[in-house]
């Protein structure tokens, strides 16, 4: 077993790889997955002014000019803002671009990615509560993933169990309200916490941040997606959850 923590991105990122190390050296590539977080959060972060987001706001970079990886965070971005119908939204009125809601689920994505071409199959990659997890750490036995209760920071609401797939969650609770629903710039009110279980992480972060932007409608925009299952606590303190949700007995 391997374990590894690091702040990076502004929140703490864990991998436990429980993978033997009797026929593959695993330290290379987890040098390398951090190495790429620390990489994204210099390049993608808006926060930085030297960074290829914050230039090409500036207008100090052209669209011709950008990296595959910026045009393709770009693109995502914009297909949720479809498909939210504006509430998902990269750039607000009177804002900066901030790709952030993207970004992170596709570089934990992609680290998970790293790990895998690798010949890793068995390990479970935290970044501040989004997580990807592969195989069992235990045979027979899925790897269990407690999501936050909205209102009690010691306490979990739910505990997920995930094989092969990703888990996020969106939520006022670390950062206050900091998701603006893109449709009139105001913070995002109706719900409390938005948790969506999809294949990859991508999906799940890019929904569970929509569904969060949009309110009390997002609830069943989250549940209608295919391939995807849902907990979502509304500011009333109901619970909404789908069928398919594999909690933890």
């Amino acid at each position: 077993m391997t374990t590894r923590v690091e702040q990076v991105m502004g929140l703490p990122i864990s991998l436990d790889l429980r993978d033997e190390k009797d026929t593959v050296d695993f330290a290379d590539v987890i040098d390398e997955v951090f190495a790429w977080f620390r990489d994204v959060d210099a390049k993608f972060s808006p926060f930085k002014e030297d960074s290829e987001v914050s230039r090409y706001d500036r207008g100090e970079l052209t669209a011709d000019g950008l990296t595959d990886d910026l045009l393709e965070v770009l693109e995502l971005c914009a297909y949720y803002e479809q498909l939210s119908g504006g509430a998902f939204r990269a750039r607000l009125p009177g804002r900066g671009l901030d790709p952030c809601a993207v970004v992170k689920g596709w570089a934990v994505q992609r680290a998970a990615d790293m790990l895998k071409a690798e010949g890793a199959t068995t390990f479970c990659l935290n970044a501040g509560g989004d997580v990807v997890t592969a195989g069992e750490p235990q045979p027979g036995r899925p790897w269990r993933v407690g999501i936050r209760h909205p209102e009690q920071p010691l306490a979990v609401c739910a505990v997920l169990e995930s094989r092969n797939g990703a888990i996020a969650t969106s939520a006022a609770y670390e950062r206050g309200s900091h998701i603006l629903d893109g449709r009139s710039g105001m913070p995002a009110t109706g719900l409390m916490s938005v948790t969506v279980m999809a294949r990859d992480l991508v999906t799940a972060d890019a929904l569970a941040t929509a569904a969060f932007a949009m309110g009390a409608e997002g609830i069943t925009w989250a549940a209608d997606r295919p391939d995807c299952e849902i907990l979502i606590v509304d500011d009333s303190r109901r619970v909404h959850r789908t069928a398919g949700l594999a909690l933890a007995s």
